[in-house]
Formats: structure tokens, sequence, C-alpha cells
């Protein structure tokens, strides 16, 4: 590798290191292993076609000339994106910080309790505004939030609502969100029923209705008598608000919603060409066990005091895989942590001085317009008006807008459409009432310094909000930065050290791929602006399309789903399309491996398919045999094969082919679950092992940060029968001829974080990237060669090697010593270490990944802490420590234990704190002892309240 390279810098082993590396594994060369690892007959020869690799210099020289495409225009079209003002001191400090955007999904959650208390503030944010109980750490995007609502919904009916499966759906929602309930409901055989909610007359064939709040043309309406109309024949109500709007209108849970769903971007996110944006979710304690996603909870440590942790974690919705309602495994955690921080930052007086500025602006700017001639639309509003003008005048007003650099809406013949954000300016009122007054051809008129507000009476909010501490606390911005350092110092990420999970591909994200994030020229795009105003983004989009088609195999690519598990759905929503359009609409059986990932069967079920688990053999690979039979029995039904490859345990199957070439042969597709894409870039594809749709995680292969547990991204990669299939969109035009309807709310997903993965590919390049997947495979088998004298390492492949990860079974110890999986991912923390997955795919293991972003002295160094974790339990086994009160069933261990006057524990703090010496030098000091799950959820508190109070609880 040139050591000017990117290539140079995201690979963490040097040259110096490799010869020892090989030497220990038992091989000659790097292309020894690879062939010992990658089956001849699946292996490719090269990335022909990708662009040769740019250093980080010129790549960013490159990407300006293409930002310079992307027009900033001031944006005033709506529908759910506005322009917002992103505090410096969260841009700095956790935007652009890798101590936020590098951090796992808290599953170990002594350390990520600063995470979980900024989400547990999110959580109590959307419960104060919406009026709600309860509230998740967020869903991906406000259109997906209500399709989970309506699934749970639908899920939780009574006995006397079974076979209610009418939605009513008001005519005036957001059209995106409206094209993905079409999506999500004809799987599930929910007939949709749109109209006027004043004219809605209820009946028992409905479970659910859903209005929005203020609705898609800005006016707020008074929902109060239909939603008692909807109580009286047992019909729940999803509410889409405006979180913003909230701060000053009557809560829907005041009058009776039963889910408050809608988007956190009006709190300082930037707009992003469409994302990432945190969903907000919250309902009634009623449907708690029906949550989808992610719940942040209170409970207490091993000391009894207070501590947060995944609240329900063993109910997550995947987890219930066929039986599951929703796929959703994560949640939009670092836009969250924005969203909240911001509502800190702010507090509620600042909230109302800026929802009071944006609904006055909109006043101010009605009236100059009306007394221009113009008629004004709406009676009631927050932030949006609309102007009545003929047709011709539309194209004057369009012009002479964009002439200002001013994008306004025109979706609605015969009317202009704006819509204020809190990046509104007196400046850029003045600019739009110079617009209008050029098309009546009359001199601009000053704006009122003054208004009154246009809500009515009834709908004003007159409860409080966000009255806890931490909302009224950190206004100046040394408070602010202090209190986000505090939170930032509780979580493990990668800055601190390696995170060697597997499935889940923990490397490097390059400070090059983030920095163009920041942008205005990326941040400031409205996803729904005009095609002319966004040939920058275009650009992105068609060249990334074009290199994930040519590292897949495959013919074409949508870059909608904005997570795995939603390109999961869409893969299968795909397959779905195309055995309808052959008149083979009756294929509905699913073969999902019983090692799967618990989003697959999910994700087909609400594909509206039947899963049938095909069986695993002794060595981890599908039974060959089992699935012959499967195939054969269901064979004038099977729609699909979902595989992971290398499979969950890790290994590169053999019979891959012979397994793709018999579903094929009884009519089904291959789907591949791109989890693992991390071993097969550059050395194989998906297309190459028979494959027809893989979704790729572009937040593990392709350097995009997990965010602490989001955002992601999972677009999916196509074969030509496919293609016409992709999804489309209702405002922007995406997809094929026959295209489905939309995945996510925007039409390329997040598009902001799509920049990241094109960066990655730019800056590697054919070889670089090949390179990244043959170090990912060295990395995995030097582990594996040092590891496993001390644990048995549970799957290989033919050869004796592993891809790109590795399982260790630790089952033993529970016999031998007491000890389980658990207590070794605990005691890892007193090394510095995040655990490796625990238990899974197979109870009582650790599946390890180190990514190719990892130098040798990291990887030597998380070896050695489990080596000395090994000598720990051998202690117990042979009787030198105590079975019950040993460092790993205490870990981890506090600076508050190792610091307090009296140390009862029967052996030393320095063994607790430092067992090893590298760890001087690089100590983390986990923020509470071990959480307990249990008291947690027989106690559920999912809001900031006093501590004081829940512990006496």
């Amino acid at each position: 590798m040139d050591i000017q390279s990117f290539a140079w810098r995201h690979i963490g082993v040097r040259s110096e290191d490799i010869h020892q590396m090989l030497s220990e594994i038992g091989v000659s060369s790097l292309d020894e292993l690879i062939d010992k690892t990658v089956p001849a007959k699946i292996r490719v020869k090269d990335l022909t076609g990708l662009d040769l690799p740019k250093t980080e210099r010129k790549f960013l020289t490159s990407l300006k000339n293409i930002a310079s495409k992307n027009k900033l225009f001031r944006n005033y079209i709506g529908l759910g994106y506005y322009g917002t003002v992103l505090p410096g001191v969260i841009q700095r400090n956790i935007f652009e910080n890798p101590g936020w955007y590098t951090a796992y999904t808290p599953y170990q959650a002594e350390i990520a309790q600063g995470r979980m208390e900024m989400l547990l503030n999110f959580q109590t944010m959307v419960c104060d505004l919406t009026g709600m109980e309860i509230a998740n750490a967020s869903l991906l995007d406000e259109a997906t939030a209500v399709a989970e609502a309506m699934a749970m919904l639908y899920s939780a009916r009574s006995k006397e609502k079974q076979e209610s499966k009418k939605l009513f759906v008001s005519d005036t929602v957001f059209p995106q969100t409206k094209a993905l309930l079409e999506t999500r409901t004809a799987p599930l055989g929910i007939e949709i029923v749109y109209g006027k909610f004043e004219s809605f007359t209820g009946g028992d064939q409905y479970y659910a209705a859903f209005v929005q709040y203020p609705d898609s043309n800005g006016e707020i309406k008074d929902y109060r008598s239909f939603v008692n109309l909807c109580k009286a024949y047992g019909i729940k109500v999803i509410v889409a608000a405006d979180i913003m709007s909230l701060v000053l209108l009557t809560p829907p849970g005041e009058w009776g919603a039963d889910v408050v769903v809608g988007s956190t971007q009006r709190f300082g996110i930037p707009l992003g060409f469409g994302g990432p944006h945190a969903a907000y979710f919250a309902t009634k304690e009623e449907f708690k066990r029906f949550i989808p996603g992610r719940i942040i909870g209170r409970t207490i440590d091993k000391d009894g005091k207070p501590a947060l942790r995944m609240a329900l974690q063993t109910r997550e919705q995947h987890i219930k895989r066929e039986k599951a309602t929703s796929n959703i495994c994560t949640a939009q955690v670092l836009l969250a942590v924005m969203a909240a921080a911001y509502v800190i930052y702010h507090g509620p007086d600042g909230l109302r001085v800026i929802a009071r500025r944006i609904h006055h602006n909109a006043i101010r700017l009605s009236q100059a317009l009306e007394k221009l001639g113009f008629r004004q639309l709406n009676k009631s509003y927050f932030d949006t008006i609309r102007i009545a003008v003929s047709e011709a005048d539309v194209l004057k007003v369009k012009k002479l807008a964009e002439d200002n650099q001013l994008n306004f809406n025109y979706f609605t013949p015969g009317v202009v459409a704006i819509s204020l954000g809190e990046a509104t300016f007196d400046d850029s009122l003045e600019d739009i009432v110079k617009v209008f007054a050029g098309v009546a051809d009359k001199q601009p008129i000053a704006l009122e310094p003054e208004v009154s507000s246009c809500i009515q009476d009834e709908l004003r909010r007159t409860s409080s909000f966000l009255t806890h501490p931490v909302f009224n606390s950190y206004h100046s911005e040394t408070e602010m930065m202090r209190y986000l350092k505090r939170l930032e110092r509780k979580d493990l990420a990668l800055n601190h050290s390696m995170i060697a999970l597997g499935s889940c591909t923990m490397k490097l994200n390059a400070a090059t791929e983030m920095i163009p994030l920041s942008w205005p020229e990326f941040s400031d795009i409205h996803p729904f602006a005009p095609e002319e105003q966004v040939q920058g983004y275009l650009q992105i989009i068609r060249e990334l399309e074009k290199d994930l088609a040519i590292i897949t195999g495959f013919d074409s690519v949508s870059l909608q789903p904005n997570s795995g598990a939603q390109g999961e759905y869409a893969g299968l929503m795909v397959i779905r399309a195309y055995h309808q359009s052959r008149g083979e609409g009756h294929r509905n059986i699913v073969l999902i491996p019983s090692s799967a990932h618990g989003t697959n069967p999910a994700s087909a079920v609400m594909a509206g398919m039947k899963v049938v688990v095909v069986k695993c053999d002794e060595k981890g690979n599908i039974d060959v045999n089992d699935l012959k039979a499967q195939t054969e029995k269901y064979s004038h039904q099977l729609a699909a094969l979902m595989i992971t490859y290398p499979s969950t345990h890790g290994v590169f199957e053999s019979s891959v082919k012979t397994i793709t070439d018999i579903v094929h042969a009884h009519g089904g597709q291959v789907y591949m679950d791109g989890a693992n894409m991390n071993a097969q870039v550059g050395l194989t594809n998906p297309a190459a092992i028979g494959a027809d749709v893989c979704h790729l995680n572009l937040h593990k292969t392709f350097a995009i940060p997990h965010g602490g547990g989001g955002p992601g991204m999972g677009p999916i990669c196509v074969a030509k029968h496919l293609s016409p299939f992709l999804p489309g969109h209702p405002i922007v035009k995406t997809g094929g001829k026959q295209a489905i309807s939309s995945i996510s709310a925007a039409p390329y997903g997040s598009g902001l974080i799509l920049i990241i993965s094109y960066a990655y590919i730019k800056m590697l390049g054919a070889q670089g990237l090949t390179d990244a997947t043959k170090y990912a495979i060295l990395n995995a088998n030097y582990i594996k060669t040092r590891l496993e004298k001390y644990y048995p390492v549970l799957y290989t492949g033919e050869n004796g090697t592993v891809a790109h990860e590795l399982i260790l079974d630790c089952r033993a110890f529970k016999r031998d010593a007491n000890v389980e999986v658990v207590d070794i991912a605990k005691r890892l923390m007193d090394y510095g270490f995040h655990a490796p997955t625990v238990s899974f795919p197979v109870a009582g293991t650790l599946m390890i990944e180190p990514t190719e972003s990892e130098s040798k002295a990291e990887i030597d160094r998380f070896c050695e802490a489990m080596i000395s974790i090994r000598h720990e339990i051998e202690e117990i086994i042979n009787g030198d420590a105590d079975k019950s009160e040993n460092v790993l069933k205490n870990a981890p261990h506090t600076l508050e234990l190792l610091t307090s006057d009296e140390w009862k524990l029967p052996y030393s703090r320095q063994k607790a704190a430092y067992p090893a010496p590298f760890v001087f030098d690089n100590k983390f000091w986990p923020s509470v002892r071990r959480v307990d799950d249990a008291y947690g959820d027989r106690n559920l508190v999912c809001t900031c309240e006093p501590i004081t109070s829940y512990v006496e609880n």
C-alpha cells in the first residue's frame, strides 16, 4: 500500500506486522489465507469499473466541486422538513465528535450511561410535548413511525375488534406518509379508507384512524369531536404532530389520541436532503408491551444506586422473530441525542420564543401578502400559509422566487404554500414579500412588527412542559459544553478502544468521510427541492448506485431504505411484486435458516409471507438435506430463501451455490442479508453466490458510523429481472417502471450520510476495498489462532479458517466455574473494552469481529484481556477464587467502589481495576456497577423522574 493512500490510513495492520500474524496462523501469505477461506467457485476477479482511489485531499477538493452543483436556496417547501438552526455547541460537541458518533447500541448498559441519559431526556421531552404516557428512544422517520403505529394497533386489537381491518386516513396527511402506509398495509390485508375527518361516521369495521396536526395544508383542525366518535366505536386514533407546534398547541394526549408520532427534525437537525432525522413515537401505558424499537428505562445497579438500561429488552419486537409485528431493531440515536440536546439548551422558555417567532412570522407574512391583494386560504395555522393564485401567476411566482433563490410548495394546483421555520428571519420575509409584490406589480408592503396568534383559543396550549431540572439548567454554552462532556465520559466509543462486535462491523469512520456532512451545500438541502437544484446530490447518488452495483455484481440499486431492517423489508417486497407480476402471487413461503438474525423472519411476516425455518448442521451450516425437503414440500408456494453470507456463524459455506440453485429450481428467489458483506467486497459478491437481491448495511461495511445505535442505511441491490420493482416515491421519481410504493419518507432515505459511503469507496478504490476485506479476514483469523488455546472456537470452514468473525464457546464455564458469558462481557469493561456480541447466534457464546481498521497492537491488547479473563476463570475452577465473590461476578468495578473507605472483596483493588499492565495507560471507568434489568422491568420508569422517588419505589 502507498504510504500516502487512504487505504494505508484506514487499514490498521502495518506491513511489518503481517509476516508475524501469518506465521502465527500457519500460512505463508495473505493470498494463501484468502484461498483457504473463500471457496474458489464463488471468487470474483476484481472490481473493474470503480474509479481510481483518491487521496483525502484530492477527494475533498473534488467533492467541493460536486457540492457546488447543489443550489443553496432558502426552502419553504415544508411537508415535514423545515429550516433549522443547529447550535454550535451541539454541532461541535455531538455531531462532529467521535465520542458520540462512534459508540454502539447501548446493549452494555454500564458503559453507555451518558447516551442513555440523553435518550431518557428525549423520551421525557416527547412525553411532555405530546401529553402521552410513554415514548420510545426514536424511530427512523415520520412516515415509518406512522406505519409502526398502524401495525402496533393492528396487533393490539381487542377480541371484539379482531375482524376490524379498515384504517381511516385523513385526506390531509403528508403524501409521503400515504404512500408508505399503502406499502405497509397491503401485505397485512388492511384496507385504507381516505376521507375528510369531518365526514367520518365510524363503524365497527375500523380498528384505527390517522390524522395530521397541523394537517398537510398547514391548518390546525379541532379533532376533539372526531376522537370522541372514534372512541364510541373502539377505534384507536393515531396523530402525526409537528413537535415544534406542540409548544403552542394543545397536545394530542390531552384530547384523547392513542398514539402520537412525528419527526424531531425541527429541533436543530439540518434538512440533509431527507435525513437522518429522529422520528418520535409516544403512546399510552397500555401499549408498552407492543411498542416498536427501543425504550430506555431506569433501574438500579448492584449497589442499589440509580442506573439506566434498555427497558423490556427481551421484548424488543424483532426478537420475537416470525411472531413480531415490527422488524425495527435500532433507533436514530445520534439524531435523538442532538434533538434532546437542542431542547435542553433552549429550555421551555427558549422553545416558546422560537415557536412564537415561527408562528408570528407566518402571520406577518400572511398579512403583508393579503395587503398586496392575495387571498390567504388558511385561517388557523402554525407556520404554513397558502396563497390562492391563478395558474399563470403560479409560474410568475415560481420564476421570481427562484430568481431570488427561494423555494415554495407548488404541489396543489392554483396554490402557493409557504412553510416557515426557525431559520426564517425578517430579511427572508422581506424577500418573499418582494416576490409577490413583483407578481402583483405593486410596491412591497412593510411587515407588521407585532401580531396576535391566529390559533383558536380552545387549541392553545395551557399545560406546562419540560419542568424537569435537566431542561432548565444548561442554557449557557459553558454549562451545556460541560454537561455534554460529562455524558460523553460515561460512554465507551471507538475513540477509546476496539469494539469487536460480531455482525456489527465497528470499523473506522474516517474524519475525511465525516467532514462534508457539515457543509451547508449538503446539510441545507430539502429532499423535495427541484431536480435542477440538487445536481450535486444526484451525481453522488448515481455514482454510489453504480459503485454498489459493481461491488455486489447486481444490475440496479435503491438507496431509499434507511435501515438494514428496512432494506430486508424492501428486498422482500420487491420479490413479492416480481412474483405477482408473473401471476404467482400465491408464492408466500420464505425459508430462513435457524441461525438468522431476528429481523429476517420479522421482515418476512411484515411482507405478508409465512416463515419456514431451515435447520443448520452441527458445523453451523445450512442443512442442505433439510433445505431440499422444504423446497420440495413448498415448491408451488416458495417465494424466497433469506440467507446471510458468510453465514451468521462466520463461515463461508462451500455449498452456497448448491443452496441457491435448489431454491431457483423451485421458482424461489434468493435474498442475501448484507450484514457480513465486509468479508465479501472484492473477493466474491451476492450475484456470484446466486442471490437475486441483497441489502447492504452502509453503517457497517461502508463506514457510516453507528451513532450509538443509529443512524443506519440499508439500500438494496437487485438483479436485472427485479430492477423494475425498485421502490418509487410520490413526490420525487425513483425506482423502476413497475415500482413498489415507497419504503421511507424521503426519496433517497437519509441522503446526507450517503456521502460517507461515497467517500469511503472513492478514497479506497478497487484495490483498497479488496485489501480491506482481506485484512478483516486476516485479523479475525489471527484472533482465532491466539484465543483457540483458551476458548473453543465454535465454527470454522472446511480448511479450519473463519471469515471476518468468529464465535467463542463459553458454555462450559457455567458448569465448571459458575461463570456466565455475561460475566465475561462485564469483566471486559475493567480492561477497557466493549464486549463482543453476546449469545448471538448461539446462547452462551461471544461473536468477535475485529474489522480491518484495528492495528495488531490493539488486537493483541484485546487478546491479552481475553486470555487474562480465561486465567481468572481458571482460578475459580481451581478453587483459588470464590465461585460467587470474584472479579467476574462483581464486574464491572467503578471508581466509586475502588476509592471507598471499605474494601470487603476477597481480591485486591488493583486486580479489580487494573488487571493488565496496558490498562494503566488508558483506563475507562464504568459509571455504574452491574445493572439490574429485572428490577427495572418490574418498576418501569422511562422518563426523567426524581431519582429518590424512584428508588424508594
